[in-house]
């Protein structure tokens, strides 16, 4: 059996930690909760979760010497909900830089009737692009969603979903991927993502 590479997930202050966490050593993952610097680094593998306001979770990371450590990975890193908007420019929710890391800006969603924000529930995936990331995920898939800003579909896209228009459902540039979704909380089809993430391939 391969070795499952070190992983630490980023402490963003968000509620979400402890679910990840179990989710990330139900897959096999040796994955701990860190601020420190050197530790997020180090490590094989960074998950930067998030859930709340992007200016506030901005502000942590930043007050933690975390964005700037963020800026310099090598390894593969994913994104996951706010986490994924902070890989971006900017948010228009604020309104918040980003770190910078993909082009774009995430958007408020238009609620609509019966489409209320924020979108809360299960979403079908269309796939867009072929990745290790997504690796036995497929069209029609069900990933559960939960959020109330949104980047629109563009080149770095591996799938998106739609909620009344189609937005970036995960997304990669270079060794930086993200889901909008919460993995954790998606069943069969977000242990998948999180054991491609943990897998070789992805490197």
């Amino acid at each position: 059996m391969s070795r499952v590479p070190d992983t630490v997930i980023v402490d963003s202050g968000g509620a979400n930690l402890a679910s990840l966490e179990a989710a990330l050593q139900r897959c096999g993952a040796r994955a701990e909760v860190s601020r420190d610097p050197r530790r997020i680094a180090a490590a094989e593998r960074v998950v930067l979760p998030g859930v709340g306001a992007a200016p506030a979770a901005v502000a942590r990371l930043r007050e933690l010497g975390l964005a700037r450590v963020l800026r310099t990975l090598t390894q593969p890193v994913l994104g996951i909900c706010l986490g994924m908007q902070l890989l971006f420019d900017a948010s228009e929710e604020g309104p918040a830089r980003g770190l910078g890391l993909i082009p774009g800006t995430a958007r408020k969603l238009r609620a609509r009737t019966g489409l209320p924000v924020p979108h809360m529930g299960w979403n079908q995936l269309t796939v867009r692009g072929d990745d290790p990331l997504l690796q036995d995920i497929e069209d029609g898939d069900y990933a559960y969603f939960v959020h109330s800003y949104a980047v629109t579909v563009s080149d770095v896209t591996l799938a998106s979903a739609d909620y009344g228009t189609p937005l970036s459902a995960v997304v990669r540039l270079g060794n930086f991927w993200g889901t909008q979704f919460h993995p954790e909380r998606s069943a069969g089809v977000g242990a998948r993502l999180l054991r491609n993430f943990l897998g070789a391939a992805c490197c």
